[in-house]
């Protein structure tokens, strides 16, 4: 598992770490250790192809891996469980996800090539076995999956329409099978065709940093 990039932790990343672990205590040596290689990685990649801006790197483990663990207010996924990371980028939020969950199977779908070269790199460094890439459209993947996760891709509506094919109808998890986005702002408009089954988290109760306070967590079974 190679991880070593020569990039030392800057004093922001040091500092967002130690928050992250806060949050997640039950982290064993090895998840952590894979996520203390993801701050060299992504930044060696990024000086290659702009995968985070570059401005925000130093905020990685605040803004892009904290954020994708904050799927984890709304689902804690079963061993067995299988599900797909649409607009995935460079990894987010497939990659921690992955890290944290094991024995979940994640497959992760981008539209653009070297967005998922740069995740598959990252993956590969730090000996991540449960997941699997795809460059492709959405409307290309046929696959079936319990759960089907993105951040901030598209409007809810036009994801849903999309990726309902995706979402198997055995269930196996305490939440139904469905999709579950990160989002941020006022959501008001995009959950109201979905009102009725919809559920909502705000991050800002779960993560106090500043970051979090227009964060959201948003849950549409299908």
């Amino acid at each position: 598992m190679e991880q070593n990039t020569g990039i030392e932790f800057s004093p922001a990343a040091t500092s967002q770490l130690a928050i992250l672990k806060g949050y997640f205590p039950a982290l064993n040596a090895k998840q952590v250790s894979q996520i203390e290689a993801l701050y060299g990685l992504y930044t060696d990649w990024n000086a290659k192809i702009n995968v985070i801006s570059r401005k925000d790197i130093d905020n990685l483990y605040l803004h892009h891996v904290l954020h994708s663990l904050g799927l984890t207010t709304m689902i804690k996924f079963k061993a067995g469980s299988t599900v797909m990371d649409v607009g995935t980028g460079g990894g987010f939020p497939g990659i921690p996800l992955a890290i944290l969950f094991p024995e979940t199977y994640f497959h992760l779908v981008d539209s653009i090539g070297k967005k998922i070269k740069v995740g598959q790199a990252v993956a590969e460094a730090i000996g991540l076995e449960n997941v699997s890439f795809r460059h492709c459209r959405v409307e290309e993947e046929k696959q079936q999956f319990d759960f089907v996760v993105s951040r901030a891709v598209m409007p809810l509506a036009d994801l849903v329409k999309l990726v309902r094919k995706n979402v198997r109808k055995e269930q196996q998890n305490a939440l139904p099978n469905g999709l579950i986005c990160l989002k941020g702002g006022e959501l008001q408009h995009e959950v109201l065709p979905f009102r009725k089954q919809a559920l909502t988290i705000n991050l800002e109760e779960h993560f106090k940093e500043e970051f979090f306070k227009t964060k959201k967590v948003v849950y549409v079974p299908l």
